[in-house]
């Protein structure tokens, strides 16, 4: 009876000590999060979710690193060195057509950019009004500008001859300098930051036409973070919570632009505060807050619409085995539509 009792004992403080250890607070995750370029504004949904505990509350410990090129960023995730990433999910669409032995298959996991920011930035003093007016001119295209690779199907949905366009190759330095100086009528680049910074050189605002692709039938998506197979299949529930803290952090970008504004440039490497906030009221209507994300939440995609933007991406860029939608993006960890709604 003695013995019995022993074990009875035994078992019971076991039971209250694994319990008590299951209460203990565990140490968070450690997470790496690539940004494919310097942070500027338009990366205030991570700054507020970093800065408000968001991330810290889902047990997670974010540290962002900065890539060069959404290419970079995609083969850090890929090779595990970086467990998340933001990146133009039309890049992914690139890297997953390439043969790579023994690569995982990388997909997107949440889209923040609806609308993609492609588009020619021109001087309405060289004649550009509208995008019909680019036949004759001198298109400048910075090396590995993704816009290019749209701009086939754009100029053939508006009856542009694409021959009678002259494309310079540049560098993405001298991008805005060139156009400012009137050695080229117009760029490619993403609206929200050549279109700025040609005015932040002293451009008058008047004499600058953004044609976005968007607004002339491309329905390519943008930005999308995307993320580590392994950590996916091992970690659901650090996904899933990643995401509801960046939703939670676009929130509250979307409510108070100034003071995330604010929390960004003390991150970055110099900056001009009216510049970047209107770089992110910019992004914020254009790009984020769309007809398409107030009807059906943030994060998702329209199958249809991707499947379109793929075969547009592919008027100028030959696929080895064209992909579908389910190839690039996984929807298994996005909240319930209700949770991803913006008010």
């Amino acid at each position: 009876m003695l013995a019995l009792f022993a074990g009875l004992c035994g078992a019971v403080c076991l039971a209250a000590g694994a319990s008590l250890a299951a209460d203990e607070p565990r140490p968070p995750l450690a997470i790496q999060f690539s940004l494919d370029r310097p942070i500027d504004a338009t990366d205030a949904p991570f700054v507020m979710a970093a800065s408000n505990g968001l991330f810290s509350a889902e047990g997670l410990a974010v540290t962002i690193n900065t890539a060069s090129g959404s290419p970079d960023a995609i083969a850090r995730v890929a090779a595990g060195t970086s467990d998340f990433a933001l990146v133009d999910i039309n890049a992914l669409v690139r890297f997953r057509d390439k043969d790579k032995q023994g690569v995982p298959p990388v997909k997107a996991v949440f889209v923040l950019y609806n609308k993609a920011p492609y588009a020619i930035i021109a001087r309405k003093s060289r004649g550009i009004q509208a995008l019909s007016d680019m036949e004759g001119k001198n298109l400048g295209v910075a090396e590995g500008d993704l816009s290019i690779r749209l701009w086939p199907a754009v100029a053939k949905q508006n009856g542009i001859k694409i021959a009678s366009v002259k494309q310079s190759s540049i560098s993405a330095a001298v991008r805005e300098p060139m156009l400012s100086a009137g050695q080229i009528d117009a760029v490619t680049g993403f609206s929200y930051l050549s279109a700025l910074n040609l005015k932040d050189r002293g451009v008058p605002a008047d004499d600058l036409a953004v044609l976005k692709f968007a607004d002339y039938g491309c329905d390519a998506y943008g930005f999308a973070i995307i993320v580590n197979p392994a950590l996916a299949a091992a970690k659901p529930d650090a996904v899933r919570g990643f995401i509801r803290a960046v939703i939670g952090g676009t929130h509250l970008a979307v409510k108070d632009p100034a003071g995330a504004v604010a929390n960004v440039i003390g991150r970055m490497d110099g900056g001009s505060k009216d510049l970047e906030l209107e770089r992110l009221r910019t992004v914020l209507r254009d790009n984020i807050l769309t007809a398409e994300v107030r009807r059906n939440g943030l994060g998702g995609i329209d199958a249809a619409r991707f499947e379109r933007s793929i075969d547009q991406l592919a008027e100028g860029f030959k696929f080895q085995k064209r992909p579908v939608a389910a190839d690039i993006f996984d929807d298994q960890f996005l909240p319930p539509v209700n949770g991803r709604l913006i008010n």
